[in-house]
């Protein structure tokens, strides 16, 4: 008998009831008979669900271990609907049509990416968010708080250093080709297609606005000037005037950091994440070259900056340019289209079975601050080369005396002085540590007790009755010597 055509237990335990109170034994044994054949069924459809279960639990775990991205319920269910939304006759309508909505799972996986990653993203401030976004930002670099009693009264606003920040999240569209080998890969590798899709139109898409955006229509760039006094001429966001640099030595690279070391309300702050970006051509022809460093070894070292800094290489900034400047500062926001759809186009046709999508993200950006980022000119930067300086030696000092003399807490008659070169003092202990410090850090000192030679700063065992103890000084010069003598009476 099928599993349909068998009743459920609950209707089966109200016959078996039936037949009890009215005696109709034969009723009951039927009604009995059919309840194990329910029962069996039930094991049955358990075991071959759980065998299921399994099966899906082993196979997850070998693509995992393949390094195949899983799946919530939410994910696959929305990928199955979009490809057989994908494979219908006509895909505008099954596509416009879908009651479904791409997870939110799936956008938050890309924003951690892309915040992992991608090189440039990694290190600013990116934050996924909603559409319409205000934020409250620190537009000081530097706080400082004020001393005062316990109970005293607040004596200094903080809050000034703090702004609203409106932003309206901008739109990157990436056309998302799909064929229809593709849709029979199964929702995993669809899955795989469309974060990776999401990821390269976010990533290259908000790269250039990150860098080189006017803020119209697009991110305000690094490149851009920012603030209250700042002339916006038709959405766009003057451009920064470039710093020539020829050389990436110590004093050029420490004043660069300098300027950033000052927020523009000439406050002081910490310099720390500091990048610096440079087309990828003048990396190799112009900063490398400036950056690398032959090591004792025979070995090179590239990359060496006098303060420390990723140099990360980006297509947004043309030939000449670099932009040096505090990663963090830069705030960059992304969110998701409001539906989360991805829609149907007709845009392009690149393949007969080849079917063309639209897919949305949301983005924007922008500096905290004007002195954050700085725009060079490294179209004349020169290699680095070693500099040979011929130094005067210093000449050696020929101070040979003490700045402090002590033999554990004995009293020493005269009280020391540097000048001073005898003294006595008086003990009833059996050891006491001497400790002789030079005046000038070059000179040598030698410690004898009743002349046997013992360290600096350990014990000398006296014996009764009269202990000579010398301190032999020779200045760093090598010849000017002094002696300080202690007789030191054990009694």
């Amino acid at each position: 008998m099928k599993n349909n055509d068998i009743r459920s237990r609950e209707e089966l335990r109200a016959l078996i009831q039936k037949a009890v109170r009215d005696n109709d034994s034969e009723g009951f044994q039927a009604a009995f008979d059919e309840m194990l054949q329910r029962v069996g069924l039930d094991v049955q459809q358990e075991y071959e669900a759980r065998m299921d279960e399994l099966q899906q639990e082993l196979d997850a775990r070998i693509l995992a271990a393949r390094g195949v991205h899983q799946l919530t319920s939410e994910e696959r269910g929305y990928y199955q609907k979009l490809g057989e939304a994908m494979k219908a006759a006509d895909p505008r309508q099954a596509v416009t049509g879908m009651d479904a909505v791409l997870p939110k799972t799936v956008i938050n996986s890309v924003f951690e990416e892309l915040q992992t990653a991608h090189p440039l993203l990694s290190r600013i401030n990116f934050r996924a968010t909603g559409g319409a976004v205000e934020l409250i930002v620190n537009t000081n670099g530097y706080e400082e708080a004020a001393w005062g009693d316990l109970c005293d009264d607040i004596v200094k606003e903080l809050t000034t250093g703090f702004k609203k920040v409106n932003t309206m999240l901008l739109k990157l569209s990436a056309f998302l080709p799909v064929c229809k080998a593709m849709l029979d890969l199964g929702p995993e590798w669809l899955d795989n297609y469309v974060r990776q899709v999401l990821y390269e139109a976010l990533s290259n898409g908000m790269e250039a606005g990150i860098v080189t955006g006017d803020g119209n229509k697009k991110p305000v760039g690094m490149t851009r000037q920012v603030g209250d006094n700042v002339v916006v001429t038709g959405g766009a966001y003057p451009e920064k005037a470039a710093v020539k640099v020829t050389d990436l030595n110590p004093s050029t690279v420490g004043n660069l950091i300098s300027i950033m070391a000052a927020d523009p309300n000439g406050k002081a702050r910490r310099v720390r994440d500091v990048i610096m970006l440079v087309n990828p051509q003048d990396y190799y022809q112009k900063v490398m070259p400036a950056t690398t460093m032959q090591a004792p070894d025979g070995t090179y070292r590239n990359d060496v900056m006098p303060y420390p800094m990723d140099i990360i290489q980006t297509a947004s900034l043309p030939r000449g340019k670099a932009v040096m400047g505090i990663a963090y500062r830069y705030l960059a926001m992304a969110g998701t289209s409001p539906d989360g759809r991805i829609e149907y186009s007709d845009h392009y046709h690149f393949l007969e079975d080849e079917r063309v999508y639209l897919i949305k993200a949301y983005a924007n950006g922008m500096p905290l601050d004007n002195n954050a980022f700085l725009v060079l000119d490294i179209s004349g930067l020169q290699p680095a080369v070693w500099k040979v300086t011929q130094v005067t030696a210093a000449t050696a000092s020929n101070d040979a005396t003490l700045s402090a003399l002590s033999i554990g807490s004995l009293a020493l008659t005269p009280t020391f002085a540097a000048a001073t070169l005898a003294y006595t003092a008086t003990t009833t202990n059996a050891t006491n540590t001497i400790t002789a410090v030079p005046a000038d850090a070059g000179a040598e000192i030698e410690i004898l007790v009743n002349n046997a030679k013992i360290d600096n700063g350990s014990s000398a065992t006296w014996q009764t009755g009269s202990n000579t103890v010398k301190v032999n000084v020779t200045a760093a010069d090598g010849t000017t010597k002094k002696t300080y003598t202690v007789t030191v009476t054990k009694s």
